[in-house]
């Protein structure tokens, strides 16, 4: 394999890179045991808070109810994974570490679902129901609940991780792919919370008819879920606390009451749109008005936050032009969405050298990270990253 010198210049490109680096904190290692951070204590007690009262909230009924609790269990599980590898593809600009994720992840799923979201949700909905009646809480309680305290601790957990990953968590798109990820250990935990209380109301009678229906009910609407207004919510969050390419708290705010809004939507649809045109009304917001609202959101958020981790990730490449590596076509591809990279490929002649393009631009985004991965140093895998281009650019097709 050809071993390429290591490169010492000092030209504009690698200072680009070097700004890039600093200002992305990619490849900076994340650690989650910080005793001496307040953070960690907070994000251990919420997390261990929260298994508690699961364990406590399941433990009462798993003996009677546990066929519906382990096939609710088992489908989601099954469910999370197109998840990850969705949320891993969007996670490809300055990547954050697998490990911050699962912290993420793990936060949703324990600490803001049952440490804060159930006995919040259980203590407004209480206040609700003393101050305006029953029959308001059951149409208006949920919509006016679960968007605030729920969006609040999922939300949470992304500042905790701020505070133990500061030099990770820098710009809104990092906290929109986190807040997909609190969105996501959320959305599993609550759905597996939904598959066992449908078993326990309808007393243990067809336990997996039970779960099952709301596998399928949850994973048709699970799109349109925690994992999207989290993201969104999240992102806002960002750029409220100042942590975008320029102070744009009005926007960031925004977000975080549209996502609100989008999660109240949700609660209170069947209220919401038997008001607006009876039946009619609520089958119309569920099937056309809240999916392409939330998608459209979410298509906001992301094109609002991207363009920032791009500029990173085509700062980090540049320097590869200098020494005729990759040209410029390339790294604009390398550090564009997926249009671009189609376009990139497109614009080939011959299949053979679409699927060259297609490697060459993966082998790109692998530059990238070993570069991050080694402060922007010339180490072994950075050559032998810079090799396989080579190997690519020059082999048969």
């Amino acid at each position: 394999m050809t071993t390429l010198s290591p490169v010492t210049d000092t030209s504009a490109g690698q200072d680009s890179r070097t700004a890039a680096l600093q200002a992305s904190g990619w490849g900076a290692p994340f650690k989650l045991l910080q005793p001496r951070n307040l953070c960690f204590w907070v994000y251990a007690l919420g997390v261990a808070a929260g298994i508690w009262r699961m364990v406590q909230y399941y433990g009462g009924g798993a003996g009677a109810y546990g066929v519906g609790l382990g096939t609710g269990a088992l489908a989601f599980a099954i469910y999370t994974i197109p998840w990850l590898v969705l949320l891993a593809y969007h996670n490809r600009y300055t990547r954050q570490p697998a490990s911050l994720l699962a912290a993420a992840f793990v936060w949703g799923a324990a600490a803001a679902t049952f440490w804060i979201a159930l006995p919040a949700n259980g203590a407004f909905l209480s206040l609700y129901g003393k101050a305006f009646g029953q029959a308001w809480v059951n149409d208006w309680g949920a919509g006016l609940t679960a968007p605030i305290n729920e969006e609040i601790g999922k939300a949470l957990g992304l500042i905790l991780l701020l505070g133990l990953a500061r030099k990770l968590v820098r710009s809104p798109f990092d906290g929109l792919i986190i807040g997909a990820f609190i969105g996501l250990g959320f959305q599993i935990s609550e759905d597996v919370l939904y598959a066992f209380n449908n078993t326990a109301v309808n007393f243990g009678a067809d336990q997996v008819g039970s779960a099952w229906h709301i596998v399928l009910l949850r994973s048709a609407t699970g799109l349109f879920g925690h994992v999207l207004f989290s993201a969104v919510f999240c992102s806002g969050l960002m750029w409220l606390l100042g942590r975008g390419d320029r102070p744009r708290r009005l926007r960031g705010l925004l977000l975080m009451i549209a996502a609100m809004i989008a999660h109240g939507g949700w609660d209170s649809m069947g209220a919401l749109g038997y008001l607006l045109a009876g039946n009619y009304g609520v089958l119309l917001l569920m099937v056309v008005v809240m999916p392409v609202a939330d998608l459209l959101l979410l298509w906001l958020a992301f094109r609002l936050a991207v363009p920032q981790e791009q500029a990173w990730l085509r700062d980090i490449l540049a320097a590869e032009t200098e020494t005729g590596l990759l040209t410029e076509a390339e790294v604009t591809a390398a550090a564009g969405g997926w249009r671009t990279r189609r376009h990139y490929r497109k614009a080939q002649h011959g299949h053979d050298e679409k699927q060259r393009a297609k490697h060459i631009l993966t082998a790109a985004n692998d530059l990238a990270e070993q570069i991050a991965e080694a402060g922007g140093h010339d180490t072994d895998d950075v050559e032998h990253a810079r090799a396989e281009i080579t190997r690519l650019r020059t082999s048969p097709a």
